[in-house]
């Protein structure tokens, strides 16, 4: 590794860094420096924070005690559609948010199926704001990317250790006390901390489902110093206390994800599992992956039939929104793969790089905006600005997930073709093109896509500073959710769900061929 690191130049990566490290920190130092005063935390700001720690516990916990049985039935049943399953469980975390909202609504809230049939036998309504609301969102968002991020720790134990447990007569309890649960010791505190520091961060959620001053998260209550008092104190104190928080939960969860031991290695047989052949286990299975496609699907199916028929009769405004998103998304993907590129290369070399690209979970997007324009202030119009800035803003939050993809492509690559390519004399971007990016162009493009789609669905920064005639397609759904205009709503919620699919759908596909 070491001669196939000195093959690559780290100073790309290291400058992508820094100006990660600088949007982040430096944007939160302008905020504080124009601050009148340095602001002071009320009996409410503290209730956020309190807020925010608790749903991003409870959420965090939730989503892993459900993703730990279906992870486990997915992984020792084979199926016709396992694969396609698999891939449609991930839809939610590539959902824009005020989409999920509209179908967790159609599903959850008060005049949705399940509360309509509640009340055939007096049984009260599910509470969907507040809380409760909060929470189910998160789990919704975050189920899938647990229940993947299991899968993959079931997935590394080798076909061998089962076979032998097989050989040894394990019944289920000693398959879980001897592989499983080791396994899940090493994995799960890293998910958590992830799906904690993602929830800790939460806007869009608790802007739609907060349903009030009780369910205010830290970034609600920045975004509301920021839009009704001005207080930029209490915004910088504010997203300070988030990125210690989010920050260290962050780091938490990097540190979980090093190597900390494991199986060894096998001989990639396929696994076969011989503990889950009783009726009563391929029950419990069948009945865990049931449950768990309709909570994700049943939603995106609600969606989709009440907005096809709106689509038709959507509104001016929601087709200029959507020209608008595109190309946010596209501008957000090439600078998601300039500086994830780059960082993934460096950090062949310097592995501590890649916690910088994973404090941008931590990171406040409404005040690196607002520095941003207080700094575009004194030279240009900030509102001429808008579209780059929540590009920028955009391509660094899609960071944490696209290196997690792109930085052990690489380094696998560096470590299997480094020396090869130094004893061919190949030069560093002869080796970046001819070797590197081919190699590494599945999970480029499945980082690209994910970068594309989460930018296309982003409801952030532009709630702050876009116009009255200028809006995303996010933006312009919670305008007409705003003006109970729900029909309109649905419809142009199953357009941005048709467009942040087939924006990712097109970079994966881009990436897989060929590969």
């Amino acid at each position: 590794m070491a001669h196939s690191a000195q093959q690559i130049n780290p100073w790309f990566g290291v400058g992508a860094a820094a100006f990660v490290a600088a949007l982040i920190f430096g944007t939160l130092g302008v905020v504080t420096w124009n601050a009148p005063d340095a602001g002071q935390l009320g009996a409410s700001d503290w209730a956020a924070v309190k807020f925010t720690v608790s749903q991003a516990f409870v959420s965090a916990l939730l989503s892993l005690v459900f993703a730990i049985p279906v992870a486990r039935a997915l992984s020792r049943r084979q199926f016709v559609g396992r694969s396609v399953l698999i891939t449609l469980l991930g839809a939610p975390f590539l959902l824009p948010v005020i989409v999920a909202v509209m179908g967790l609504l159609a599903v959850f809230g008060r005049s949705g199926w399940i509360s309509q049939g509640l009340e055939l036998f007096g049984l009260p309504a599910i509470p969907v704001y507040g809380f409760h609301g909060v929470v189910l969102a998160h789990v919704f968002f975050n189920l899938p990317l647990a229940t993947r991020i299991l899968l993959q720790g079931w997935a590394a134990i080798p076909a061998e250790r089962f076979r032998l447990a097989a050989q040894l007569g394990f019944s289920p309890r000693d398959m879980m006390r001897h592989l499983e649960w080791p396994m899940l010791k090493r994995a799960v505190p890293g998910a958590f901390a992830i799906i904690f520091a993602i929830c800790l961060s939460s806007f869009a959620v608790a802007l739609t489902l907060g349903g009030g001053p009780r369910a205010t998260t830290v970034e609600l209550a920045i975004y509301q110093a920021f839009r009704f008092d001005f207080d930029l104190g209490k915004a910088a104190l504010l997203a300070t206390l988030q990125l210690v928080l989010a920050g260290s939960a962050a780091l938490v969860a990097l540190w979980a994800s090093q190597g900390r031991g494991g199986f060894g290695k096998g001989l990639d047989r396929v696994s076969v599992r011989w503990d889950g052949n009783s009726w009563r286990a391929r029950s419990a299975d069948a009945v865990t992956i049931t449950i768990a496609a309709l909570f994700l699907l049943v939603p995106l199916c609600a969606v989709a039939a009440r907005g096809f028929g709106a689509l038709p009769e959507l509104p001016p405004q929601v087709w200029g929104a959507a020209g608008l998103s595109i190309k946010l998304a596209l501008l957000s993907a090439c600078l998601a793969f300039a500086l994830s590129v780059s960082i993934a290369l460096a950090a062949v070399r310097f592995a501590w790089i890649e916690s910088v690209g994973l404090l941008a979970i931590a990171a406040s997007p409404l005040v690196i905006g607002t520095g941003l324009f207080i700094v575009i202030f004194p030279f240009a119009a900030p509102q001429d600005w808008t579209v780059m800035v929540t590009a920028c803003l955009n391509a660094v939050m899609a960071m944490p997930f696209a290196l997690r993809v792109l930085i052990p492509a690489v380094q696998d690559v560096c470590a299997d073709y480094g020396r090869l390519s130094m004893s061919l004399g190949l030069s560093r971007f002869a080796m970046l093109r001819l070797v590197i990016l081919p190699r590494i162009r599945a999970p480029l493009g499945f980082a690209i896509g994910l970068a594309a789609a989460l930018s296309m669905g982003d409801l952030g920064v532009v709630a702050l500073f876009a116009g009255a005639d200028e809006a995303t397609l996010p933006l312009q759904i919670y305008r007409l959710m705003g003006a109970y205009r729900m029909d309109a709503a649905a419809g142009a919620s199953l357009l941005l769900a048709l467009m942040s699919f087939g924006a990712f759908w097109i970079c994966d596909t881009w990436g897989r061929r060929n590969a």
